[in-house]
């Protein structure tokens, strides 16, 4: 099912935030469950720039059942620490961020998150044992292949995705090893999000959009589209046809 711009207009999007939903916060009773989903639901029509929504709609649920119930919690370590939940989380978000073209945003969090943890650690003399220890929580990966990289709510360009996730990835360590908050990863996405604005003013690129494949290449639904001609130099800059806002484009991201 599609709306008037090709776009798809599917559960896909809703999926994707109730397993963010399910996978990361418990609760002690349904309704909190219920508050966050809707939550979450209401922050894509509330907080708005323009057409798009700049708060990840599954982190801003998780948010909102911490701070307006007392039954809700986010335990980092409830995957545990296995190698092969690693190798599960890689091996899945892998092929999701294959499709959507968004391995610079978790590369970008996990390797300016891993060097901080590793300055650290040396600066401390801890071993290595402890390193590693900080840094295979099955919740960060989640976190940084699942939630961070979602393309609607995201930075449009690649250079303002690598800044971001860089400045999320700070404020993460900043929060968990001075402020000793657990669930600084959510937090540091929360605060940061409406940087996303300033981002996609500072850094034009067409947003990304969910498409139906087209003739001949059906199933390629992981495209970009240039909605409004955004990020594209305006209808002059595409060749100068009224209609060239509406041509599909392909980020190589």
């Amino acid at each position: 099912m599609t709306n008037d711009k090709g776009q798809i207009t599917s559960l896909r999007s809703a999926l994707i935030t109730s397993l963010g939903l399910s996978l990361l916060l418990r609760a002690d009773h349904w309704t909190t469950m219920a508050i966050a989903a809707a939550s979450a639901i209401a922050s894509k029509f509330l907080f708005k720039f323009g057409d798009k929504h700049f708060f990840n709609p599954g982190n801003f649920g998780i948010i909102s059942a911490l701070v307006l119930t007392s039954d809700a919690w986010v335990s980092p370590g409830q995957w545990g620490e296995e190698w092969w939940y690693a190798l599960l989380f890689a091996g899945t978000g892998g092929m999701t961020l294959q499709r959507i073209g968004r391995w610079d945003t978790t590369a970008a969090f996990l390797g300016a998150y891993s060097l901080l943890e590793a300055i650290r650690n040396l600066w401390l003399g801890w071993t290595w044992d402890v390193y590693w220890h900080r840094l295979m929580s099955g919740s960060l990966l989640l976190f940084a292949l699942f939630m961070i990289t979602d393309p609607r709510s995201i930075p449009n360009s690649r250079i303002g995705r690598v800044v971001w996730a860089v400045c999320i990835a700070g404020l993460t360590f900043i929060l968990r090893n001075y402020f000793f908050v657990s669930t600084a990863v959510f937090w540091a996405l929360f605060a940061l999000a409406p940087l996303t604005i300033l981002i996609d003013v500072l850094w034009l690129a067409p947003r990304f959009a969910w498409q139906e494949g087209d003739e001949g290449d059906e199933g390629d639904e992981g495209d970009e589209r240039d909605e409004g001609d955004e990020g594209a130099g305006g209808a002059g800059g595409a060749g100068g046809a009224g209609g060239v806002g509406e041509e599909l484009l392909t980020q190589h991201s």
